[in-house]
């Protein structure tokens, strides 16, 4: 006999893994990006440089210095990144994580508890959601609209649980490229955002992973920007998205004090020195002529998807075109699951997010589905789309 040793496992873990399987013919799921757009070789090239010029640094943990991540990369992050969201600051305002999940998972460890109440929108990042709820905090969402969060709902919400004595630990938004809605919210809005934060001394966790991917409007100044040295912001960005996804490195940007209590929290002994290094090279003279390519590649699927969405669908469901990023949201009838579609989506051989794990409420979300369009190609979108609608139609 075998020893089982997951009897041994404790009893809340996720369901686990089936194991990898090759992405079926129509998979818009997940966070894939342009695999034609990806700058291999220019990566390659800065690697090579970076390491001959560093590459006995390897033989120590952080390359030797600190553990906030590569000087030069943090040093990109807040000159050229942060000046595009209107951010100032210096190097020892960023702590490089490896990808944005850590970034998430660092802010919750350092801020929640079971039992907390974090702010989130009405559809958010699942990946939020999901982790939060394993730590036995409670979300409660906030309506959105065109413009990203409503106001006035903000308000009622936060006046609804200070009347039940319940002050929540942070306001988790997504103002540039939200996702999964593709929505920027203008302005104004922050300002007001702001002002209401400050009123009821409310921390935001700002996660910006896709605002470097904006093309619907001119890209608005970050929350964190707008704060103005309030030090009430808690910023989130990543490389994943205008760079590769599978390069995990992700930053935060916060004040010296908040950086360093949470570097005392990651404990992973740094994040990977090789990414860092190739980043740090190509990124100063390459990344925005990078991201303007990446961008009209992606503006081109965008409009491919939405299109096929009204063609296959007509006035049966609603979508907005994104004003950057790399998905659609739909949003199907009254009385539409999404999750009943999944199973004959699969045999056609189509994967989407459902919306009820992408939404603060399940319920809620059931009508609605989250479409990747970064990784596929224009003719595979269109009849994807075909197939989805016929999937809807017969189910």
């Amino acid at each position: 006999m075998s020893f089982d040793m997951l009897a041994s496992f404790r009893s809340d873990l996720p369901v686990a893994s089936d194991g990898w399987l090759p992405p079926p013919e129509y998979s818009f799921v997940g966070g894939h990006n342009d695999a034609a757009s990806v700058p291999f070789t220019g990566l390659a090239e800065a690697l090579v440089t970076a390491l001959r010029r560093e590459g006995s640094n390897l033989a120590y943990y952080n390359l030797g210095g600190s553990p906030l991540g590569h000087e030069p990369l943090r040093r990109f992050v807040v000159s050229e990144l942060g000046a595009r969201s209107g951010m100032t600051g210096g190097p020892d305002q960023v702590l490089m994580v490896s990808g944005s999940l850590q970034a998430l998972d660092l802010v919750n460890d350092a801020m929640l508890s079971p039992g907390d109440t974090v702010l989130v929108e009405q559809a958010t990042y699942g990946g939020m959601i999901s982790r939060i709820e394993r730590m036995g905090v409670r979300h409660v969402g906030v309506e959105l609209d065109e413009g990203g969060i409503v106001l006035a709902d903000l308000r009622a919400v936060l006046d609804d649980l200070a009347a039940d004595g319940v002050t929540p630990k942070y306001l988790y938004t997504i103002p540039t490229v939200q996702n999964p809605t593709g929505t920027v919210m203008p302005l104004e809005r922050r300002q007001a955002l702001l002002a209401i934060a400050r009123e009821y001394s409310l921390p935001i966790f700002e996660d910006e992973c896709y605002a470097d991917l904006t093309w619907g409007c001119e890209r608005p100044p970050s929350l964190r920007a707008l704060d103005a040295g309030g030090g009430q912001v808690i910023y989130c960005g990543s490389f994943s998205k205008s760079i590769a996804p599978a390069l995990r490195v992700g930053y935060l940007i916060a004040d010296e004090p908040v950086i360093q209590q949470l570097l005392a929290l990651k404990t992973d002994a740094g994040t990977g020195s090789l990414e860092q290094l190739a980043l740090g090279d190509y990124c100063p003279s390459h990344f925005t002529g990078h991201v303007d390519r990446l961008i009209e590649a992606l503006r081109i699927k965008a409009d491919a998807m939405v299109d096929a969405v009204r063609n296959e669908f007509g006035d049966q469901v609603h979508v907005a075109p994104p004003m950057g990023g790399i998905y659609v949201w739909l949003t199907f009838p009254e009385g539409t699951d999404t999750d009943a579609l999944l199973p004959a989506a699969k045999a056609a051989g189509i994967e989407f997010n459902a919306g009820s794990g992408w939404s603060s409420d399940s319920q809620w979300g059931k009508r609605r589905l989250r479409l990747c369009f970064g990784a596929a190609d224009v003719d595979t979108i269109r009849s994807g789309v075909t197939e989805l609608a016929k999937v809807y139609r017969t189910s």
